[in-house]
């Protein structure tokens, strides 16, 4: 194992993957990979989760080319330098940060979308200019093979492998050292990541799932509610990191719900909901008994029946649900839907705010105002009011923001690139005006320090820069003023600070209080001080 991530090392250290038309080319390559290899593609989709080809392509296949088409067409954007701020001390500097790749990554895919949750970040780490391991879910056998099979076919074979295999394999691979690691999946194994990659001083990216709530205020059209809540429930037989994992309700709507989710169900899978061909089936058979355990002790309100053989679990509801109960206590991931009644909004976002934050939460209401007081009193990756989980599918708005306990998961779209890249600060400097180093060389002073507090704190900003100048330029005038016309000393006193003051008055707040000594000739040839405002206060040479 040891041996395979040296020789992925070496051909990212030979510079390779770094240019951006290299990049676009095998992009441009990955995508030719799932045109022409669709068929196949979708064979190993159905075959792992019992998932017609029609479902297939529309949640895995058209996201991985929606998300290449986003991806070549933004590329040069993205990996431009984007100038940086600059304060007084550096305003002649050249400052820009550069995104650049971060070397060799591991990405550990999933088995409940197993072609989208592998591709997805793998165009994200290509497109920053990584070099690849790919991990793909040991559960979804067939989808895994395909990608050993197609991925090398397409693409550079030194620079992006597919290691397949279990438990072991894995392991070993976690041993190894990798410039980050990406893994989706259940928490259990999440930790066992972090652990991992804690000893190379790894940075990881994780998608654990979670329990995401939905409320249904009363004051909603319940149709529509419990129709958009069947589609993101049951699709996939659950297993969808995003699905809506139990509602919340007052009593009086618990049994409408029920009846209406009740005759959507029959809608969408008909009579006969084992022989839909739109519904799925239980990855494994560890995964269905753990899914079947979560309704001991539940009131069943509708659903229920199982054949294990098949790993068929029916769309199922429960009502009247305890929030003590299992069911509520962990990730469902299958086929059943919990009711907890509660008294009010009020109360429902106290309920979520007491548990770990969820990774989406689901709001339907006509009530904008309720809507925004149930966002803003609650925490959560994201959010979809009078709708479930398309947020997802809109990458500038929502880039899988998956809110874990190791923070932000970020991995489609722009967020993806950003994920698998460094973003470099550079300055680039003149080796003369060495005479501003001054400030920083021994030994100190409180004038440096004042000074330094000037140049520094100060962002450089060329509005600014010409109001200070404007400032000077008075000063220089009633010098010039002075000097050409003779004029008296009130007088050429006057025109000069005219001049300072509308240029300081702008610049007033905006400038470290500078105060400089100076004398004034008057017409009598006495000496007396004069304060022309500069910055907060200074006294200038008028």
């Amino acid at each position: 194992m040891e041996s395979r991530i040296q020789r992925v090392r070496a051909a990212f250290a030979s510079g390779r993957s770094r240019p951006v038309r290299f990049r676009l080319q095998q992009l441009e390559a990955l995508r030719r990979m799932v045109q022409e290899r669709e068929k196949d593609i979708l064979e190993a989709i159905a075959g792992d989760l019992c998932k017609s080809e029609l479902n297939a392509y529309s949640q895995e296949v058209i996201t991985v080319l929606g998300e290449l088409d986003l991806v070549l067409e933004n590329l040069p954007e993205w990996v431009a330098a984007k100038p940086a701020k600059k304060n007084l001390l550096t305003m002649l500097d050249e400052a820009y940060v550069q995104p650049e790749p971060l070397g060799v990554v591991l990405i550990i895919g999933a088995w409940n979308y197993p072609f989208v949750l592998t591709i997805q970040p793998l165009i994200g780490a290509i497109a920053a200019g990584n070099a690849v391991i790919i991990k793909p879910s040991e559960l979804s056998e067939k989808t895994a093979k395909i990608l050993a099979e197609l991925l090398p076919r397409y693409l550079d074979q030194d620079l992006y492998v597919v290691i397949n295999g279990g438990v072991e394999e894995t392991t070993e691979l976690l041993k190894q050292r990798f410039d980050h690691i990406l893994y989706t999946g259940n928490t259990a194994v999440g930790k066992i990541v972090m652990e991992a990659a804690a000893k190379h001083l790894t940075p990881v990216t994780l998608e654990l799932g979670g329990k995401s709530p939905c409320y249904v205020d009363k004051d909603c059209d319940l149709d529509i509610a419990c129709r958009r809540i069947t589609w993101g429930k049951y699709m996939n037989c659950g297993q969808t990191c995003i699905a809506p994992d139990y509602v919340l309700c007052e009593p009086s709507l618990q049994n409408q719900i029920v009846q209406k989710i009740k005759e959507t169900v029959k809608e969408f899978y008909g009579e006969n909901i084992k022989e839909s061909p739109d519904y799925e089936r239980i990855i494994n058979l560890r995964h269905f008994k753990r899914i079947l355990s979560l309704l001991e002790g539940q009131k069943i309100a509708f659903g229920g029946e199982t054949d294990e053989a098949t790993r068929y679990i029916a769309p199922t509801i429960l009502s009247d649900v305890d929030p003590e109960s299992r069911v509520m206590q962990e990730e469902i991931f299958g086929p059943i839907l919990p009711i907890v009644p509660v008294k009010n909004a009020d109360e429902a976002i106290k309920f979520i705010n007491s548990r770990e934050k969820p990774l989406a939460f689901y709001i339907f209401s006509h009530n904008d105002k309720l809507v925004r007081q149930m966002i803003n009193g609650t925490s959560s990756g994201g959010v979809t009011a009078n709708d479930v989980i398309m947020h997802f599918t809109h990458s500038a708005l929502y880039p899988l923001e998956v809110w874990v306990l190791a923070g932000w998961e970020l991995i489609t779209g722009k967020y993806s690139f950003d994920t698998f890249s460094h973003q470099r600060p550079c300055l680039l400097k003149s080796l003369k005006r060495e005479g501003a180093n001054k400030l920083r060389y021994p030994p100190n002073s409180q004038s440096k320090v004042d000074w330094a507090k000037f140049f520094i704190l100060k962002r450089f900003n060329k509005g600014k820069l010409s109001l200070l100048v404007l400032t000077f330029l008075g000063i220089l005038a009633a010098v010039l003023v002075k000097v050409s016309t003779g004029l008296s000393g009130p007088t050429q006193m006057a025109i000069g600070c005219t001049f300072s003051v509308v240029g300081a008055l702008s610049f007033y707040k905006r400038t470290l209080s500078v105060r400089l000594t100076c004398r004034v000739q008057d017409r009598v040839g006495e000496q007396q001080p004069a304060h022309c405002l500069m910055g907060v206060s200074a006294i200038t040479t008028c």
